[in-house]
Protein backbone atom coordinates (compact mmCIF):
# COMPACT_ATOMS: atom_id res chain seq x y z
CA UNK A 1 0.00 0.00 0.00
CA UNK A 2 1.38 3.20 -0.84
CA UNK A 3 0.39 6.16 1.67
CA UNK A 4 1.11 9.82 0.43
CA UNK A 5 0.69 12.27 3.56
CA UNK A 6 0.23 15.83 2.86
CA UNK A 7 0.32 18.80 5.12
CA UNK A 8 -1.24 21.78 3.51
CA UNK A 9 -0.33 25.43 2.83
CA UNK A 10 -0.47 28.03 5.69
CA UNK A 11 -1.84 31.20 4.48
CA UNK A 12 -0.08 34.03 3.83
CA UNK A 13 -2.40 36.14 6.00
CA UNK A 14 -1.57 33.53 9.03
CA UNK A 15 2.01 32.68 9.08
CA UNK A 16 3.79 35.41 11.69
CA UNK A 17 6.87 33.49 10.77
CA UNK A 18 7.03 33.86 7.22
CA UNK A 19 9.73 36.67 6.81
CA UNK A 20 11.45 35.24 9.30
CA UNK A 21 11.55 32.29 7.76
CA UNK A 22 12.46 33.94 3.95
CA UNK A 23 15.19 35.90 6.22
CA UNK A 24 17.36 32.75 7.20
CA UNK A 25 16.77 30.74 3.82
CA UNK A 26 13.97 28.31 5.33
CA UNK A 27 11.15 26.98 3.63
CA UNK A 28 8.96 26.38 6.85
CA UNK A 29 9.05 26.89 10.54
CA UNK A 30 8.54 23.09 11.21
CA UNK A 31 7.16 19.37 10.62
CA UNK A 32 4.04 18.35 10.50
CA UNK A 33 4.21 16.48 14.25
CA UNK A 34 0.56 15.12 13.68
CA UNK A 35 1.67 13.57 9.85
CA UNK A 36 4.50 12.06 11.59
CA UNK A 37 2.72 10.54 14.08
CA UNK A 38 -0.18 9.24 11.28
CA UNK A 39 2.79 7.54 9.97
CA UNK A 40 3.96 5.56 12.82
CA UNK A 41 0.56 4.36 13.45
CA UNK A 42 0.45 2.72 9.78
CA UNK A 43 1.82 -0.94 9.02
CA UNK A 44 5.30 -1.08 8.59
CA UNK A 45 5.49 -2.67 5.47
CA UNK A 46 3.46 0.55 3.81
CA UNK A 47 5.27 2.85 1.66
CA UNK A 48 5.03 6.23 3.21
CA UNK A 49 5.99 9.50 1.77
CA UNK A 50 5.40 12.73 2.98
CA UNK A 51 4.43 15.83 1.41
CA UNK A 52 4.47 19.56 2.96
CA UNK A 53 3.09 21.71 0.87
CA UNK A 54 4.97 24.75 2.94
CA UNK A 55 8.05 23.02 1.68
CA UNK A 56 7.42 21.51 -1.59
CA UNK A 57 4.94 20.98 -4.39
CA UNK A 58 2.55 18.10 -4.54
CA UNK A 59 2.49 16.09 -8.17
CA UNK A 60 0.40 14.44 -10.36
CA UNK A 61 3.41 12.15 -9.63
CA UNK A 62 3.06 12.00 -6.05
CA UNK A 63 -0.88 11.38 -6.78
CA UNK A 64 -0.69 8.47 -9.26
CA UNK A 65 1.47 7.07 -6.76
CA UNK A 66 -0.64 6.75 -4.01
CA UNK A 67 -3.07 4.87 -3.09
CA UNK A 68 -4.60 6.74 0.01
CA UNK A 69 -3.77 10.47 0.60
CA UNK A 70 -3.93 11.16 4.45
CA UNK A 71 -4.81 14.37 4.85
CA UNK A 72 -4.30 16.57 8.48
CA UNK A 73 -5.21 19.67 8.99
CA UNK A 74 -6.12 23.62 10.71
CA UNK A 75 -9.12 25.49 10.12
CA UNK A 76 -6.78 28.35 8.69
CA UNK A 77 -5.52 25.90 6.11
CA UNK A 78 -9.00 25.52 4.54
CA UNK A 79 -8.21 27.23 1.02
CA UNK A 80 -5.05 24.83 0.34
CA UNK A 81 -7.68 21.85 1.52
CA UNK A 82 -9.65 22.74 -0.81
CA UNK A 83 -7.17 22.70 -3.65
CA UNK A 84 -6.01 19.46 -2.74
CA UNK A 85 -9.08 17.86 -2.74
CA UNK A 86 -10.08 19.14 -6.16
CA UNK A 87 -6.49 17.45 -7.43
CA UNK A 88 -7.34 14.09 -5.49
CA UNK A 89 -10.66 13.90 -7.42
CA UNK A 90 -9.32 14.63 -11.01
CA UNK A 91 -6.55 12.24 -10.19
CA UNK A 92 -9.03 9.19 -9.14
CA UNK A 93 -7.25 8.67 -5.53
CA UNK A 94 -9.13 8.14 -2.43
CA UNK A 95 -8.52 10.66 0.98
CA UNK A 96 -8.73 9.98 4.37
CA UNK A 97 -9.11 12.96 6.44
CA UNK A 98 -8.59 14.01 10.06
CA UNK A 99 -7.39 17.24 12.45
CA UNK A 100 -8.79 20.20 13.93
CA UNK A 101 -10.66 21.68 10.60
CA UNK A 102 -11.74 17.93 10.11
CA UNK A 103 -13.09 17.19 13.80
CA UNK A 104 -15.09 20.08 13.92
CA UNK A 105 -16.39 21.02 10.72
CA UNK A 106 -16.64 17.44 8.45
CA UNK A 107 -19.44 17.69 6.95
CA UNK A 108 -18.79 20.53 4.93
CA UNK A 109 -16.24 18.41 2.92
CA UNK A 110 -18.95 15.98 1.20
CA UNK A 111 -16.87 15.00 -1.75
CA UNK A 112 -13.69 12.94 0.97
CA UNK A 113 -13.93 9.77 0.95
CA UNK A 114 -13.12 8.82 5.04
CA UNK A 115 -12.70 10.76 7.99
CA UNK A 116 -10.77 9.97 10.93
CA UNK A 117 -11.89 12.20 13.58
CA UNK A 118 -10.62 12.94 17.17
CA UNK A 119 -7.47 11.19 18.48
CA UNK A 120 -5.84 9.16 15.94
CA UNK A 121 -4.24 6.65 18.41
CA UNK A 122 -8.26 5.86 19.21
CA UNK A 123 -9.62 6.14 15.98
CA UNK A 124 -7.38 4.76 12.81
CA UNK A 125 -6.92 1.37 13.96
CA UNK A 126 -10.85 1.33 13.66
CA UNK A 127 -10.47 2.30 9.90
CA UNK A 128 -7.32 0.42 9.46
CA UNK A 129 -9.04 -2.75 10.64
CA UNK A 130 -12.24 -2.08 8.37
CA UNK A 131 -10.00 -1.50 5.50
CA UNK A 132 -8.41 -5.10 5.97
CA UNK A 133 -11.43 -6.63 6.61
CA UNK A 134 -12.30 -4.38 2.71
CA UNK A 135 -15.40 -2.37 4.36
CA UNK A 136 -13.96 1.08 5.51
CA UNK A 137 -16.73 3.19 6.53
CA UNK A 138 -17.28 6.76 6.11
CA UNK A 139 -16.69 8.32 9.31
CA UNK A 140 -14.41 7.37 12.36
CA UNK A 141 -15.21 9.01 15.99
CA UNK A 142 -15.43 8.79 19.49
CA UNK A 143 -16.08 11.56 22.69
CA UNK A 144 -12.86 9.26 24.21
CA UNK A 145 -9.32 10.71 24.81
CA UNK A 146 -6.47 8.60 24.17
CA UNK A 147 -3.60 7.71 25.91
CA UNK A 148 -0.51 8.92 24.72
CA UNK A 149 1.69 7.30 27.13
CA UNK A 150 1.17 4.60 24.19
CA UNK A 151 1.66 7.14 21.17
CA UNK A 152 4.65 5.94 18.86
CA UNK A 153 7.38 7.78 18.03
CA UNK A 154 7.03 10.06 15.27
CA UNK A 155 8.24 9.03 11.63
CA UNK A 156 11.21 12.25 11.66
CA UNK A 157 13.06 10.22 9.21
CA UNK A 158 10.73 11.28 6.25
CA UNK A 159 11.35 14.85 6.78
CA UNK A 160 14.51 16.82 5.78
CA UNK A 161 15.06 18.86 8.52
CA UNK A 162 17.14 21.41 6.26
CA UNK A 163 14.10 22.78 4.88
CA UNK A 164 12.72 24.14 8.76
CA UNK A 165 13.88 26.26 11.38
CA UNK A 166 13.09 24.13 14.20
CA UNK A 167 12.04 20.34 15.18
CA UNK A 168 8.57 19.42 17.38
CA UNK A 169 7.50 17.32 19.96
CA UNK A 170 4.51 17.02 21.75
CA UNK A 171 4.23 16.00 25.51
CA UNK A 172 1.05 16.57 26.49
CA UNK A 173 -2.26 17.12 25.73
CA UNK A 174 -5.43 19.20 26.87
CA UNK A 175 -5.60 22.32 29.38
CA UNK A 176 -7.11 22.95 32.78
CA UNK A 177 -8.23 26.11 32.04
CA UNK A 178 -11.63 27.23 29.75
CA UNK A 179 -10.66 30.24 27.54
CA UNK A 180 -13.83 30.61 25.67
CA UNK A 181 -11.80 31.70 22.23
CA UNK A 182 -9.93 28.37 22.28
CA UNK A 183 -10.87 25.16 21.36
CA UNK A 184 -8.35 23.02 22.72
CA UNK A 185 -10.30 21.76 25.44
CA UNK A 186 -13.48 20.71 22.89
CA UNK A 187 -10.48 19.29 21.03
CA UNK A 188 -8.34 17.11 24.11
CA UNK A 189 -9.98 17.83 27.37
CA UNK A 190 -9.31 19.48 30.36
CA UNK A 191 -7.40 17.02 31.79
CA UNK A 192 -3.73 17.33 30.92
CA UNK A 193 -2.46 13.59 29.54
CA UNK A 194 0.85 13.24 29.20
CA UNK A 195 3.69 10.69 27.89
CA UNK A 196 6.48 9.06 29.98
CA UNK A 197 9.95 10.91 30.06
CA UNK A 198 10.77 8.00 27.82
CA UNK A 199 9.07 8.69 25.34
CA UNK A 200 10.37 12.52 24.67
CA UNK A 201 13.56 11.46 25.20
CA UNK A 202 13.55 8.88 22.69
CA UNK A 203 11.87 11.27 21.00
CA UNK A 204 14.92 14.01 21.62
CA UNK A 205 17.31 11.34 20.75
CA UNK A 206 16.02 10.50 17.11
CA UNK A 207 16.15 14.80 16.88
CA UNK A 208 19.56 14.78 17.87
CA UNK A 209 21.04 12.24 16.06
CA UNK A 210 19.95 14.59 12.87
CA UNK A 211 22.50 16.91 14.41
CA UNK A 212 21.34 20.07 12.35
CA UNK A 213 18.89 21.78 14.58
CA UNK A 214 19.29 24.53 17.40
CA UNK A 215 15.45 25.08 18.67
CA UNK A 216 13.22 22.45 19.44
CA UNK A 217 9.28 23.02 20.20
CA UNK A 218 7.45 21.47 22.91
CA UNK A 219 3.72 21.90 21.09
CA UNK A 220 1.98 21.73 23.99
CA UNK A 221 -1.36 23.71 24.57
CA UNK A 222 0.03 24.40 27.58
CA UNK A 223 2.97 22.58 28.94
CA UNK A 224 2.61 23.31 32.75
CA UNK A 225 -1.24 22.00 32.82
CA UNK A 226 0.41 19.68 35.31
CA UNK A 227 2.70 20.37 36.97
CA UNK A 228 3.35 17.53 40.04
CA UNK A 229 4.29 15.05 36.33
CA UNK A 230 6.63 17.80 34.97
CA UNK A 231 8.64 18.29 38.17
CA UNK A 232 8.69 14.69 39.36
CA UNK A 233 9.40 12.95 35.56
CA UNK A 234 9.51 15.14 32.20
CA UNK A 235 11.97 17.57 33.55
CA UNK A 236 14.34 15.63 36.12
CA UNK A 237 15.29 13.14 32.74
CA UNK A 238 15.96 15.55 30.27
CA UNK A 239 18.31 17.42 32.60
CA UNK A 240 19.82 14.34 33.37
CA UNK A 241 19.57 13.60 29.55
CA UNK A 242 21.17 17.14 28.83
CA UNK A 243 24.21 16.94 31.86
CA UNK A 244 25.38 13.20 29.54
CA UNK A 245 24.54 14.21 25.98
CA UNK A 246 25.37 17.59 25.77
CA UNK A 247 22.08 18.64 22.64
CA UNK A 248 23.29 21.54 20.34
CA UNK A 249 19.42 22.49 21.16
CA UNK A 250 17.07 24.47 23.29
CA UNK A 251 13.33 24.51 23.78
CA UNK A 252 10.26 26.80 22.89
CA UNK A 253 6.66 25.89 24.60
CA UNK A 254 3.35 27.41 25.20
CA UNK A 255 2.38 28.35 29.13
CA UNK A 256 0.24 29.92 31.02
CA UNK A 257 1.64 32.98 32.76
CA UNK A 258 0.90 31.49 36.20
CA UNK A 259 4.55 29.92 35.74
CA UNK A 260 5.85 32.93 37.74
CA UNK A 261 4.29 31.97 40.81
CA UNK A 262 6.78 28.52 40.62
CA UNK A 263 10.37 29.38 41.26
CA UNK A 264 11.01 25.52 41.55
CA UNK A 265 9.56 24.79 38.02
CA UNK A 266 10.79 27.85 36.66
CA UNK A 267 14.63 26.71 37.93
CA UNK A 268 13.47 23.45 36.63
CA UNK A 269 12.40 24.31 33.35
CA UNK A 270 15.29 26.88 32.74
CA UNK A 271 18.20 23.99 33.78
CA UNK A 272 16.22 21.63 31.59
CA UNK A 273 16.66 24.22 28.61
CA UNK A 274 13.54 25.64 27.75
CA UNK A 275 14.24 29.45 26.56
CA UNK A 276 11.19 30.50 24.45
CA UNK A 277 7.84 30.44 25.86
CA UNK A 278 4.70 32.03 24.35
CA UNK A 279 2.05 33.25 26.80
CA UNK A 280 -1.30 33.97 26.44
CA UNK A 281 -1.81 37.53 27.66
CA UNK A 282 -4.77 38.54 25.54
CA UNK A 283 -5.37 42.28 27.13
CA UNK A 284 -4.22 44.43 30.02
CA UNK A 285 -8.29 44.65 31.31
CA UNK A 286 -9.53 42.26 34.12
CA UNK A 287 -13.22 42.79 32.65
CA UNK A 288 -12.02 41.22 29.60
CA UNK A 289 -10.46 38.56 30.93
CA UNK A 290 -12.99 37.91 33.12
CA UNK A 291 -15.62 37.90 29.83
CA UNK A 292 -13.29 35.53 27.92
CA UNK A 293 -12.88 33.11 31.33
CA UNK A 294 -8.80 33.88 31.40
CA UNK A 295 -9.19 33.52 34.80
CA UNK A 296 -5.41 32.08 35.07
CA UNK A 297 -4.52 35.91 33.90
CA UNK A 298 -6.13 37.73 36.78
CA UNK A 299 -5.63 39.58 40.12
CA UNK A 300 -1.94 39.49 39.52
CA UNK A 301 0.12 42.27 38.05
CA UNK A 302 1.31 41.10 34.54
CA UNK A 303 3.79 43.68 33.74
CA UNK A 304 5.60 42.26 36.74
CA UNK A 305 4.91 38.51 36.12
CA UNK A 306 6.25 39.28 32.42
CA UNK A 307 9.63 41.18 34.06
CA UNK A 308 10.23 38.21 36.44
CA UNK A 309 10.26 35.64 33.81
CA UNK A 310 12.56 37.71 31.72
CA UNK A 311 15.14 37.91 34.87
CA UNK A 312 15.03 33.60 35.17
CA UNK A 313 15.96 33.40 31.87
CA UNK A 314 12.91 32.99 29.60
CA UNK A 315 12.00 34.75 26.52
CA UNK A 316 8.77 35.98 25.93
CA UNK A 317 6.38 35.96 22.99
CA UNK A 318 2.52 36.64 23.53
CA UNK A 319 -0.72 36.62 22.26
CA UNK A 320 -2.70 40.25 22.44
CA UNK A 321 -6.24 40.80 21.59
CA UNK A 322 -8.89 43.54 20.80
CA UNK A 323 -12.40 43.30 20.22
CA UNK A 324 -14.20 41.94 23.60
CA UNK A 325 -17.15 43.03 24.12
CA UNK A 326 -16.03 44.87 27.16
CA UNK A 327 -13.76 47.07 25.27
CA UNK A 328 -14.18 50.67 24.84
CA UNK A 329 -11.94 52.46 23.23
CA UNK A 330 -9.67 53.16 25.87
CA UNK A 331 -8.29 49.48 25.03
CA UNK A 332 -5.86 50.50 22.24
CA UNK A 333 -3.46 52.93 23.98
CA UNK A 334 -3.94 50.56 27.12
CA UNK A 335 -2.30 47.40 24.81
CA UNK A 336 -0.07 49.83 23.50
CA UNK A 337 1.30 51.14 26.76
CA UNK A 338 1.36 47.55 28.17
CA UNK A 339 3.24 45.98 24.96
CA UNK A 340 6.01 48.50 25.30
CA UNK A 341 6.90 48.57 29.12
CA UNK A 342 6.52 44.71 29.14
CA UNK A 343 9.55 44.42 26.84
CA UNK A 344 8.32 41.38 25.00
CA UNK A 345 10.14 40.78 22.24
CA UNK A 346 7.36 39.66 19.58
CA UNK A 347 4.19 40.92 20.61
CA UNK A 348 1.35 39.25 18.22
CA UNK A 349 -1.88 41.14 18.12
CA UNK A 350 -5.04 40.45 16.21
CA UNK A 351 -8.87 40.99 16.52
CA UNK A 352 -10.54 38.51 18.13
CA UNK A 353 -12.08 35.46 16.14
CA UNK A 354 -14.71 32.99 17.17
CA UNK A 355 -12.63 29.30 15.82
CA UNK A 356 -15.48 26.63 15.26
CA UNK A 357 -15.80 24.34 17.69
CA UNK A 358 -15.23 27.03 20.95
CA UNK A 359 -17.48 28.39 23.10
CA UNK A 360 -17.42 31.37 21.72
CA UNK A 361 -18.27 30.83 18.29
CA UNK A 362 -21.36 28.92 20.19
CA UNK A 363 -22.04 31.88 22.03
CA UNK A 364 -21.78 33.89 18.36
CA UNK A 365 -24.07 31.74 16.63
CA UNK A 366 -26.90 31.48 19.41
CA UNK A 367 -27.15 35.54 19.68
CA UNK A 368 -26.95 35.48 15.72
CA UNK A 369 -23.22 37.27 15.89
CA UNK A 370 -21.81 35.86 13.72
CA UNK A 371 -20.51 37.20 10.56
CA UNK A 372 -19.15 34.38 8.41
CA UNK A 373 -17.79 30.48 9.39
CA UNK A 374 -14.00 31.92 10.24
CA UNK A 375 -12.04 34.33 10.12
CA UNK A 376 -8.51 33.63 8.70
CA UNK A 377 -6.21 36.40 8.47
CA UNK A 378 -4.86 38.94 10.75
CA UNK A 379 -6.88 42.07 11.36
CA UNK A 380 -10.04 40.25 10.56
CA UNK A 381 -12.85 38.35 12.46
CA UNK A 382 -15.90 36.76 12.19
CA UNK A 383 -18.04 38.19 14.99
CA UNK A 384 -20.16 41.19 14.83
CA UNK A 385 -18.50 43.30 17.34
CA UNK A 386 -20.18 45.68 20.61
CA UNK A 387 -17.55 48.37 19.69
CA UNK A 388 -18.25 50.14 16.04
CA UNK A 389 -16.35 48.14 13.40
CA UNK A 390 -14.56 51.40 11.72
CA UNK A 391 -13.70 52.35 15.55
CA UNK A 392 -12.48 48.93 16.18
CA UNK A 393 -10.55 48.65 12.93
CA UNK A 394 -8.85 51.95 13.46
CA UNK A 395 -8.40 51.66 17.07
CA UNK A 396 -6.42 48.08 15.80
CA UNK A 397 -4.66 50.09 13.05
CA UNK A 398 -3.03 52.50 15.35
CA UNK A 399 -2.02 49.55 18.04
CA UNK A 400 0.14 47.93 15.47
CA UNK A 401 1.64 50.84 14.22
CA UNK A 402 2.97 51.65 17.41
CA UNK A 403 4.22 48.78 18.08
CA UNK A 404 5.56 46.99 15.04
CA UNK A 405 7.32 50.00 13.15
CA UNK A 406 10.97 49.19 13.90
CA UNK A 407 11.23 51.98 15.46
CA UNK A 408 8.80 50.99 18.40
CA UNK A 409 10.30 47.66 18.06
CA UNK A 410 13.71 48.51 18.85
CA UNK A 411 12.60 50.77 21.84
CA UNK A 412 11.01 47.56 23.13
CA UNK A 413 14.09 45.15 22.36
CA UNK A 414 16.17 47.42 24.66
CA UNK A 415 13.85 47.17 27.07
CA UNK A 416 14.21 43.47 27.11
CA UNK A 417 17.50 43.24 26.71
CA UNK A 418 17.53 46.19 30.04
CA UNK A 419 15.70 43.46 32.01
CA UNK A 420 16.52 39.91 30.64
CA UNK A 421 19.20 38.73 33.45
CA UNK A 422 19.63 35.17 33.41
CA UNK A 423 21.21 33.49 36.79
CA UNK A 424 24.66 32.45 36.89
CA UNK A 425 23.26 28.99 36.94
CA UNK A 426 21.98 29.11 33.61
CA UNK A 427 22.15 26.05 31.24
CA UNK A 428 24.74 26.52 28.84
CA UNK A 429 23.56 25.30 25.00
CA UNK A 430 26.67 24.10 23.39
CA UNK A 431 26.86 25.89 20.18
CA UNK A 432 27.18 23.13 17.23
CA UNK A 433 27.74 25.77 14.09
CA UNK A 434 29.07 24.64 10.70
CA UNK A 435 29.05 26.46 7.11
CA UNK A 436 25.33 26.96 6.47
CA UNK A 437 25.09 28.88 9.52
CA UNK A 438 27.82 31.10 8.86
CA UNK A 439 25.84 31.23 5.64
CA UNK A 440 22.92 32.27 7.09
CA UNK A 441 24.72 34.60 9.58
CA UNK A 442 25.54 36.35 6.00
CA UNK A 443 22.85 36.52 4.39
CA UNK A 444 20.68 38.10 7.84
CA UNK A 445 23.91 40.53 7.62
CA UNK A 446 22.94 41.44 3.99
CA UNK A 447 19.08 41.43 4.11
CA UNK A 448 18.51 43.21 7.65
CA UNK A 449 21.97 45.47 7.79
CA UNK A 450 22.43 46.53 4.05
CA UNK A 451 19.56 45.80 1.48
CA UNK A 452 16.66 46.78 4.47
CA UNK A 453 15.34 50.41 4.29
CA UNK A 454 14.92 50.13 7.62
CA UNK A 455 18.78 49.07 8.41
CA UNK A 456 19.87 51.65 10.68
CA UNK A 457 17.70 49.93 13.49
CA UNK A 458 19.36 46.30 13.05
CA UNK A 459 22.78 48.43 13.49
CA UNK A 460 21.79 50.09 16.45
CA UNK A 461 20.45 47.50 17.92
CA UNK A 462 23.68 44.97 17.29
CA UNK A 463 25.77 47.80 18.61
CA UNK A 464 23.48 48.56 21.58
CA UNK A 465 24.38 44.73 22.33
CA UNK A 466 27.86 44.86 21.59
CA UNK A 467 28.30 47.93 24.16
CA UNK A 468 26.09 46.81 26.75
CA UNK A 469 25.32 42.83 26.62
CA UNK A 470 27.64 41.44 24.19
CA UNK A 471 27.39 37.74 25.22
CA UNK A 472 23.76 38.17 24.33
CA UNK A 473 25.00 39.17 20.97
CA UNK A 474 23.32 36.30 18.97
CA UNK A 475 19.82 37.25 20.75
CA UNK A 476 20.42 40.98 19.37
CA UNK A 477 20.68 39.12 15.93
CA UNK A 478 17.74 36.74 16.27
CA UNK A 479 15.72 39.50 17.26
CA UNK A 480 17.00 42.25 14.72
CA UNK A 481 15.12 39.80 12.32
CA UNK A 482 12.25 40.05 14.29
CA UNK A 483 12.00 43.90 14.05
CA UNK A 484 11.79 43.37 10.11
CA UNK A 485 9.41 40.64 10.10
CA UNK A 486 7.24 43.07 12.60
CA UNK A 487 7.24 45.50 10.40
CA UNK A 488 6.21 43.03 7.19
CA UNK A 489 3.68 41.68 9.62
CA UNK A 490 2.13 45.49 10.05
CA UNK A 491 2.24 46.38 6.38
CA UNK A 492 0.52 43.32 5.52
CA UNK A 493 -2.29 43.50 8.00
CA UNK A 494 -2.60 46.95 7.36
CA UNK A 495 -3.44 46.41 3.60
CA UNK A 496 -5.49 42.93 4.96
CA UNK A 497 -7.43 46.06 7.25
CA UNK A 498 -8.21 48.35 4.34
CA UNK A 499 -9.30 45.29 1.95
CA UNK A 500 -11.37 44.29 4.92
CA UNK A 501 -12.84 48.07 5.33
CA UNK A 502 -13.70 48.23 2.13
CA UNK A 503 -15.60 45.20 1.47
CA UNK A 504 -17.32 46.09 5.26
CA UNK A 505 -18.66 49.40 3.76
CA UNK A 506 -19.44 47.97 0.43
CA UNK A 507 -21.43 45.15 1.85
CA UNK A 508 -23.41 48.02 4.04
CA UNK A 509 -24.19 50.27 1.03
CA UNK A 510 -26.07 47.62 -1.13
CA UNK A 511 -27.51 46.41 2.07
CA UNK A 512 -29.24 50.03 2.04
CA UNK A 513 -29.43 49.84 -1.59
CA UNK A 514 -31.78 47.29 -1.47
CA UNK A 515 -33.54 48.24 1.43
CA UNK A 516 -34.00 51.59 -0.37
CA UNK A 517 -35.64 49.82 -3.78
Amino acid sequence: MNILLVYPQMPDTFYAMKHFIQVIGKKAAYPPLGLLTIASLLPEEWSKKLVDINVTALSTKDLEWADFVFLSAMNVQEESVREIVELCKRTGVKIVAGGPLFTHEHERFPTIDHFILNEAEITLPLFLEDLKQGTPQPIYKTNEFADVALSPLPAFELVNMDQYIYSIVQYSRGCPYMCDFCDVTALFGRRPRTKNSDQIIQELEAIDRKNNVRLVLFADDNLIGNKRILKNDLLPAIISWRKKKKPGFFFATQLTINLADDEELMNLLIEAGFRHVFIGIETPDEEGLKESMKIQNLKRDQLENIRKLHKAGFIISAGFIVGFDTDTTSIFQQQIDFIQQSGIPLPIVNILKAPPGTELFKRMKKEGRLSKQFAFAEGETNIVTVMDEKTLYSGFIELITNIYLPEKSYQRLIQFFSTYQPPKTFTKVPAKYGLKDMRIVFRILYLLGVKDKYRKFFWKLILWSILNKPKYLDLAILYGIMVYQMHKTYLHIKQNVKKQNKKIYDQKEEAALNISL
